[in-house]
């Protein structure tokens, strides 16, 4: 056991974001990693114990945390997200989840063993799913757009009422079993789930309005909205347990829908500290765990309760809530085995099964058991699942990784439509729907729009894409575009053409702008396009044990701009300056080489035809 407070901190840290790396690296489930890592430094190898070492502190912040995390979630709630979704998504959040409850409720009490009145609490509980589990798999499965954004909603939406709806179930088991619990706290528990809701678009007003006219400086936004959430959180929890949950979720969707300049900036700061967050609290809850715990996971009656949810309850509550709606079956049935359970469900459970204990009510001891089991079976279960099972129902996003390109010109139109030849997705998107008509001439897929404007993250399904080309003629507009979508792609799949020696200015700061340089740095826009112009084509050699790459390169002409290797997994490697690039047997190299010569001759000959004609006329 670790003596030092400080020093356990670090190590929590040092778990969290460790496990989230092994993820990334890995290509598995973070919130899998990060719950194995808890068990083995928690309950396996007395590493830690934070509930023990943080004592009063641990309930603050992870209560604290689980609002900052949820608030972020509310932030990507737009409207006009799920416009010809509503009805869906409106009867999954209602009657949905109210199915879920009744019939968790029932496998609670007739599988699990259960009295009633725990059976009503933790069904309530196990209606949320949570932006921190369901989020992570919408990125790491790529679902298209209508699947992803009802579970995004779902999660987020359902996560403060399951609480909330635990706390009523609670409030009218002690008002019915109680003998001084009167309709008065039923009523003041209402009161304050109103009021909450209230207090969150209060909150969204104020800083959004604020932020607007300019009263509070750039560097102080961010900081404000953290301190803002806490705020809000604290005041609805304190006058009503679970409430706060709630408000932040009201705070967030109403600043998500007012349009705010500065929304994109809110969410990448909120969305790297949730990161952190998510990945400290689930090592802190699992390392929290006793081996009495997991020992009492492996009960038949919790392994069977575990398995209804999975395979009945959850189906069913998804089948029976969309009847009559548009969601076509294979819709139907992704969503209806995707329900993973996160932190919400932890927290919330761990909360209600001392105080259930207290009050003496029958299967209270097994609460924590039961909520672990299910967290983890489902979040390994899904997690491992969500991309084999889209792809089988054809909702994933399949085939090579693909390119969104900005700008469109002669270069980037040529360069499309060689990626266009090899089945890569590409996308070019340009505000001038005169510079576009290149693209709709060779048949390029194209969007008409700003890709810097807010509507762009509606219209466009960015999923297909994994890298980003910035091509326009402007530096400046392409640094932008560079830097503001590195938060999306990540640094090392954001690209741009090299700065043109006549933009001096930006020539000194261009270290310092996002997205990497393409090609050669002294390879230009006006460069590129100038060769497209006067006759270099675009050729696609592959590689083999024969011809190397050390062999193309040494025939290869000086001017020869090497644009891009394709390795025989479909992921795209770009020549840059910066990076180190390893051709193999069977990658195709694709580059912008001058004409042939015999290609020369014939030039030659037609321009010497058209002289000789113009003598004689």
């Amino acid at each position: 056991m670790i003596d030092s407070f400080l020093l356990e901190f670090m190590i929590i840290g040092l778990l969290g974001v460790g496990s989230q790396w092994i993820a990334w690296r890995f290509r598995l489930p973070a919130i899998v990693v990060m719950s194995i890592i808890g068990l083995l430094a928690g309950p396996i190898f007395h590493l830690i114990h934070p509930e023990q070492d943080f004592g009063d502190l641990y309930s603050p912040f992870i209560s604290v945390a689980v609002a900052i995390i949820l608030f972020e979630g509310s932030l990507n709630l737009n409207f006009k997200e799920v416009v010809g979704l509503g009805k869906p998504v409106f009867r999954i959040v209602t009657w949905g989840a109210f199915i879920s409850w009744m019939l968790g409720s029932l496998t609670a009490h007739y599988v699990a063993g259960l009295s009633w009145e725990v059976s009503f609490v933790i069904g309530a509980i196990f209606i949320v799913t949570g932006p921190t589990v369901i989020l992570p798999l919408l990125r790491q499965s790529k679902l298209k757009p209508r699947p992803a954004k009802i579970l995004k909603w779902e999660g987020i939406i359902v996560d403060p009422f399951g609480a909330l709806l635990a706390v009523f179930a609670f409030e009218i088991i002690v008002f019915f079993t109680g003998e001084t619990s009167t309709i008065y706290s039923l009523l003041y528990f209402i009161l304050a789930s109103i009021f909450a809701v209230i207090l969150g678009v209060v909150f969204g007003k104020f800083i959004g309005k604020y932020f607007e006219e300019g009263r509070v400086p750039e560097y102080l936004k961010s900081s404000a909205v953290l301190i803002a959430v806490i705020a809000c959180f604290t005041i609805a929890d304190e006058i009503a347990h679970e409430t706060g949950l709630l408000a932040v979720t009201a705070m967030g969707i109403t600043l998500a829908n007012m349009g705010i300049a500065s929304i994109r900036q809110m969410r990448h700061f909120k969305e790297d500290i949730s990161i952190l967050l998510v990945s400290a609290i689930f090592i802190m809850l699992t390392a929290s765990l006793t081996r009495e715990t997991l020992m009492q996971v492996f009960q038949p009656e919790i392994i069977g309760y575990v398995l209804l949810m999975l395979f009945l309850v959850r189906p069913l509550s998804i089948f029976l809530s969309t009847i009559r709606t548009d969601l076509k079956i294979q819709e139907k049935i992704l969503i209806g085995w995707i329900a993973p359970r996160g932190i919400v469900a932890l927290t919330v459970a761990s909360y209600f099964a001392s105080v259930l204990m207290e009050g003496g009510f029958e299967g209270a001891e097994i609460v924590t058991s039961l909520t672990f089991a299910l967290v983890f079976f489902t979040v390994c279960a899904h997690g491992f699942s969500i991309g084999w099972l889209a792809k089988r129902l054809h909702l994933s996003s399949n085939g090579k990784p693909g390119v969104l390109m900005v700008g469109s010109n002669q270069f980037s139109v040529a360069f499309a439509n060689v990626m266009k030849k090899l089945n890569i997705p590409i996308l070019i998107t340009d505000s001038s729907w005169e510079r576009l008509h290149k693209a709709r001439q060779a048949g390029i897929p194209f969007h008409h729009g700003d890709i810097l404007s807010e509507q762009t993250e509606y219209t466009i399904d960015m999923t297909p894409y994994d890298y980003l080309v910035a091509a326009t003629e402007y530096d400046a507009y392409n640094a932008l575009v560079s830097s503001t979508f590195v938060p999306e792609f990540g640094r090392k799949d954001v690209y741009r053409l090299s700065i043109q020696r006549n933009s001096g200015d930006l020539e000194d700061m261009d270290h310092t702008i996002g997205g990497r340089v393409l090609f050669d740095e002294k390879f230009a826009f006006d460069d590129l396009t100038h060769k497209v112009e006067i006759g270099y084509v675009f050729r696609k050699t592959t590689l083999t044990q024969q011809y190397t790459f050390d062999n193309y390169v040494n025939n290869c002409e000086s001017t020869t701009v090497l644009l891009f290797l394709l390795k025989q997994n479909g992921v795209i490697r770009f020549f840059t300056e910066d990076a180190s690039v390893t051709p193999e047997r069977g990658d195709v190299v694709v580059s912008l080489t001058p004409p042939s010569k015999e290609f020369n001759k014939i030039k030659d000959k037609i321009e010497e035809q058209r002289k000789q004609k113009n003598n004689r006329i």
